[in-house]
């Protein structure tokens, strides 16, 4: 293992690297940065805005020595709609900022008891599930968008083109795409769908022409209700694992251990406060990006510099009003076909998870957990009402986590 001291890791590059090399990681994440304000209803530019300030606030956390970028979280697409439908984007931001604080909260006892207890409490067998149930209860939003439903201008011929082209374009990038070109895929998909929906005449740029050319982006404040904090905080239980994942990755790429120094409590915080910085203006919550690990991997740049001049080019582009008032004119079935995929392969991921633990999906006990996450989750089952309900995701986690607990474990050969 490489000391964090050594030439490699602590050379400080030219000025005129650091600015490329920043912008171009910029690059690589904006296509899934966006991505989550555009599906969700959030502005892109206080997107934009909170990734940068979370970015600065992760590394002041973590005393500048992990290579990573933070910015939307895709584990919080669905659980963000299904909250704004719900209780409104003032208190679904209120719920983010509580989910951030049970990253701070979990950060502490991880400092305080190490890991061992958070790998007894979410087994890959209640993870797995609730990481499907994320991705597919809101797949029928994404059939919508891709179909035209949520479009009065556009028809559904013309929205299934836009769609599959977008999807296509994506795909290809995803699976046959070399170097840089493979990390961009979502923004490739994006970008196609765009000009073939301008070239079809279905653009209206008025609200570009009508935007500012720099103004400070439109922050929305959280408000506080106990049923849009219930139905998040347990949202928190996926990213907070992947993130030990992300951390794994990009120590395994730069040679370090990061769980160790600066130590995953550190992470976790940083992490944690900076999805709180991102509700608090009216962004969604920030993640580590593995889309920018594999840059680091591709370009070598270890340097956290890197990642800190990112975060300030993303910060003045959110003063940018017009790129804002761009983003906001992309067509929903260009959205839609991008969704379908993401959706699927955020289920994809869960069961991932639960092959890779290598569990008897038919052993009984096994069986009644993953069956109650699922259908719970997918199903939309609520318990409660008011002010104190557990529906969705949150109710599938908190019955997963339950079960998992109470139940005697798999007998050998079940």
């Amino acid at each position: 293992m490489r000391d964090s001291t050594s030439p490699a890791a602590s050379a400080r590059p030219s000025p005129v690297r650091l600015l490329l090399t920043g912008t171009q990681m910029l690059f690589v994440a904006f296509g899934s940065l966006v991505l989550v304000p555009l599906l969700t209803g959030l502005d892109p530019s206080v997107a934009l805005f909170t990734a940068g300030v979370g970015t600065l606030i992760f590394h002041a956390v973590t005393g500048r020595c992990v290579p990573v970028f933070l910015a939307s979280s895709f584990a919080f697409i669905a659980p963000i709609q299904g909250s704004i439908t719900g209780f409104g984007v003032s208190a679904t931001l209120g719920g983010l900022m509580a989910a951030g604080l049970a990253y701070v909260v979990m950060a502490q006892v991880v400092r305080l008891r190490g890991t061992a207890w958070l790998h007894r409490l979410l087994p890959a067998i209640v993870v797995g599930p609730i990481i499907m149930v994320i991705g597919l209860a809101l797949a029928p939003v994404a059939v919508s968008m891709a179909s035209g439903e949520t479009s009065d201008n556009i028809g559904y011929s013309q929205a299934l083109i836009l769609s599959m082209t977008s999807l296509l374009v994506t795909l290809l990038l995803a699976v046959f795409g070399r170097g840089l070109l493979r990390l961009v895929p979502i923004m490739g998909g994006i970008l196609s769908g765009y000009l073939l929906a301008l070239s079809m005449g279905l653009i209206d740029f008025t609200p570009v022409r009508e935007a500012a050319w720099l103004s400070l982006p439109n922050f929305t404040a959280p408000s506080f209700h106990w049923a849009a904090i219930l139905f998040m905080v347990p949202v928190a239980i996926a990213p907070a694992v992947e993130h030990i994942g992300d951390m794994v990755a990009i120590g395994s790429v730069t040679g370090q251990r990061y769980l160790e120094k600066p130590g995953l409590h550190r992470t976790l915080l940083g992490d944690g406060l900076a999805t709180c910085a991102a509700a608090l203006f009216g962004g969604p919550p920030n993640t580590t990006y593995s889309e920018v690990t594999g840059a680091v991997m591709l370009t070598r740049a270890f340097n956290p510099l890197f990642m800190i001049v990112a975060a300030c080019v993303a910060i003045a582009l959110a003063l940018f009003a017009k790129l804002g008032a761009i983003l906001q004119t992309i067509p929903d079935p260009v959205m839609g076909g991008i969704m379908t995929l993401l959706f699927g392969s955020i289920a994809v991921v869960g069961m991932n998870s639960l092959v890779r633990a290598g569990h008897s999906l038919t052993a009984p006990r096994n069986l009644v957990v993953v069956s109650l996450i699922l259908v719970f989750g997918i199903g939309g089952m609520q318990l409660g009402g008011g002010q104190f309900t557990l529906q969705g995701v949150s109710l599938a986690a908190v019955v997963g986590i339950l079960l998992n607990w109470i139940l005697p474990p798999a007998r050998k050969g079940e």
